[in-house]
């Protein structure tokens, strides 16, 4: 089952969004603007640092926004993991709680331990109930997909283990866009 396989929005409808998001204009929308625009299913706004993640992916032009054009796009991958979060919401509370990450982790192909796991829902769990909120659990799997990234550019043999000096593991974490 592919989570991330929605078709492309109509272009009317995408315009329509777009103009009543970008409050001021000028045609980009900003994080701000789309933090407002944008409901992790408990009427509260979404993460900053999720949008932040969000709008850094879309931006092409490195511009503080996102164009109509790029818009679509982002569109498409919040309805994709929405539907994804969904699919792993089993008891449909509308979080993810530890199991629940366990299992959409194990899915994505990352084999952790209970511990990580653990430690995961931690950083994770915005509101400290044991669970994540939908905008977290995006922010949680962009997250590790960009670390699991930067480690491999190291981990030549693929054995899950690499040797690098303190700087390179610095320059490594703070180059991640994170």
């Amino acid at each position: 089952m592919s989570y991330f396989s929605s078709p492309m929005p109509d272009r009317q409808f995408l315009w329509e969004i777009f103009s009543g998001v970008d409050k001021d204009r000028s045609g980009m929308i900003t994080a701000n603007e789309l933090q407002t625009a944008l409901s992790n299913g408990t009427w509260t706004p979404f993460n900053p640092e999720t949008v932040r993640l969000m709008i850094g992916m879309f931006d092409k032009q490195n511009r503080g926004g996102v164009s109509f054009e790029d818009f679509g796009y982002l569109w498409k991958y919040v309805t994709d993991w929405q539907n994804c979060f969904r699919s792993f919401d089993r008891d449909g509370s509308g979080n993810i709680d530890r199991q629940e990450l366990g299992q959409a982790l194990a899915t994505f192909g990352y084999r952790l331990s209970p511990n990580t796991i653990d430690m995961m829902l931690r950083k994770f769990d915005r509101l400290g109930r044991g669970t994540i909120l939908f905008d977290d659990f995006i922010q949680c799997c962009i997250v590790l997909h960009n670390l699991t990234n930067a480690f491999k550019q190291y981990d030549t043999d693929q054995d899950g283990l690499i040797t690098i000096h303190y700087e390179t593991f610095i320059s490594l974490v703070l180059g991640l866009k994170v």
